[in-house]
């Protein structure tokens, strides 16, 4: 916007006229919400528009345009309040027009749709309905709405969701995502995609119109690739999770092939919405689905987001799969189109991820960290650094799990459950499950320079076959203690064979590490 702002002021009307198409939605829905005329409102947003050519040169910040075009907006409408009103046209009325679909006032189910949605809309107060309005009626996001209203993102949020509320009084949940659907969709078949079953079930159970298809992925372990769907490089995937996380190859093979041939059949939903959260368990699979459809024509089918990091009421948000019906209930509908832009950025995320050189993804982060924050997945770049950090550190070897693990047993944790509890909410950001914890701590206890002992585990290779193993004793060898101290390294000592992303670590000496200090990569030029 500021691009516009500053070509405008220098005279170019192509500018200003991308100004104009930009911020009409928002001025026209201030102006209606004082006016309550459509005529009237879209007199006072030209008059406007005008007024702000004519006076652009005054505007001494370019960044500053939305909140002073709204200031002039505002004016306009009180000028026009001022003198004498004219019959008023009803917004529903309105809206039909705007939308100018023919025969839309024919469809009974669609207007009364439009009736029951306006009026409970029009019955909230002016400081939660301009926010419904801006947000789902014309798709502005809360950073343009906050820049234009002058209301910091997170009252916006808190607004948006006490507005929900209050809908939810006069509409069922259900009933209420139906409305949104058959105004803005026209009633159009959806597919909604998730990443848990938990999730997923409480998805089928009404929340939503359309079905749903819960996608099974650990992208966060194991190889990954640039493309995926070579049987190749689909096999060798498959022979690592089997061998570390103890997913049958056969499974996971079949998994995949269902809800890729799922996911092929997207063209014949009208939108396909994708739900998911801020850690790098759902982002590296939100990467995946975008680089995914980056190479498909999408031709009438919308591509939504639904993309959290943090739920009213709950301290400390890990996932959707922490909601109850009630709560998940509250989001339905509230996703945004995505288009190019996010579909270009998590491609490059996905390409950055699988690509064997960690400095693709560290140069990405840097050069697209504005906007990536300010793009539909403002959740990647700590996602994806964090990923980073997982490499084995430059003072003792240890990535940031492994180091979290010894924190939690000098902090007074000493089972593998209370291991797991106090690590992953540490590191809540990686989104990390139980058995991508188990492949870490079995590591660190084998072979034959363990860092960890568990007690009573000798002779077994697989930790859920052990009696009780949530509750055996963990503590730290005496190389472990060294290792923990820095005075010993993780990697000389025990070696390593893992996977980060697309990155495969192997052996005792290894081509690249993170200083945690310094926080950035550094190349080991010791290395073959």
């Amino acid at each position: 916007m500021r691009q516009w702002v500053e070509k405008a002021r220098q005279g170019d009307a192509e500018a200003f006229a991308q100004l104009m198409a930009h911020c009409r939605g928002m001025a026209y829905a201030v102006s209606y919400d004082m006016l309550k005329d459509v005529h009237l409102a879209e007199d006072a947003v030209q008059e406007a528009f005008l007024e702000a050519y004519l006076n652009l040169q005054k505007l001494s910040e370019p960044a500053a345009f939305p909140g002073w075009f709204r200031t002039i907006v505002v004016r306009q409408c009180q000028r026009t309040l001022r003198r004498k009103r004219h019959p008023l046209l009803p917004l529903d009325e309105a809206l039909q027009g705007l939308q100018n679909e023919p025969g839309a006032a024919d469809i009974l189910e669609r207007k009364e749709a439009e009736q029951v949605l306006q009026s409970s809309v029009a019955a909230l107060s002016a400081k939660l309905r301009v926010p419904v309005q801006l947000f789902y009626f014309y798709g502005y996001s809360l950073q343009e709405i906050s820049g234009y209203l002058g209301t910091p993102v997170q009252t916006l949020k808190k607004r948006l969701h006490d507005a929900r509320q209050k809908l939810k009084g006069t509409l069922p949940v259900a009933d209420l995502a139906s409305v949104f659907n058959l105004l803005y969709e026209g009633g159009g078949k959806m597919l909604h995609i998730v990443n848990g079953d938990v999730v997923g079930n409480m998805l089928k159970h009404g929340i939503v119109q359309g079905e749903v298809l819960v996608w099974r992925e650990i992208y966060s372990s194991g190889p990954v690739f640039a493309d995926l769907s070579g049987s190749r490089e689909r096999a060798e995937r498959a022979r690592v999770l089997e061998a570390t996380l103890g997913i049958p190859a056969g499974e996971y093979m079949t998994s995949c092939e269902e809800q890729e041939r799922k996911l092929r059949e997207y063209a014949q939903y009208d939108e396909v919405v994708l739900w998911f959260e801020h850690d790098l368990f759902d982002q590296s699979m939100l990467a995946y689905l975008l680089h995914w459809f980056k190479g498909q024509k999408l031709g009438r089918t919308k591509l939504s987001l639904l993309c959290i990091g943090e739920f009213p009421g709950i301290e400390r948000f890990h996932g959707l799969g922490q909601l109850t019906p009630a709560q998940l209930g509250t989001l339905s509908g509230t996703w945004r189109t995505i288009g190019r832009p996010e579909i270009e950025l998590g491609s490059e995320l996905w390409q950055a991820y699988a690509s064997p050189d960690p400095t693709r993804m560290a140069d990405l982060l840097d050069q697209k960290n504005a906007e990536l924050a300010a793009s539909g997945l403002p959740f990647a770049s700590e996602a994806f650094r964090t990923h980073l950090m997982r490499l084995p550190s430059v003072h003792n070897g240890l990535g940031i799990v492994e180091q979290a693990t010894f924190d939690a047993l000098a902090s007074g944790a000493h089972t593998p459950l209370e291991l797991f509890r106090q690590v992953t909410d540490t590191l809540h950001v990686l989104g990390m499950g139980d058995l991508e914890y188990w492949k870490v701590l079995r590591a660190l206890t084998a072979g034959e320079h363990p860092l960890l002992h568990i007690e009573g585990v000798e002779g077994y290779t697989d930790f859920r076959q052990i009696p009780e193993f949530l509750n055996r004793r963990v503590a730290a060898t005496a190389l472990g203690q060294q290792v923990q101290e820095g005075a010993a390294d993780r990697v000389l000592v025990q070696g390593i064979d893992e996977w980060y992303g697309g990155l495969h670590l192997q052996g005792r000496e290894v081509p690249w590490r993170w200083d945690t200090e310094a926080e950035q990569l550094v190349p080991q030029l010791n290395t073959q």
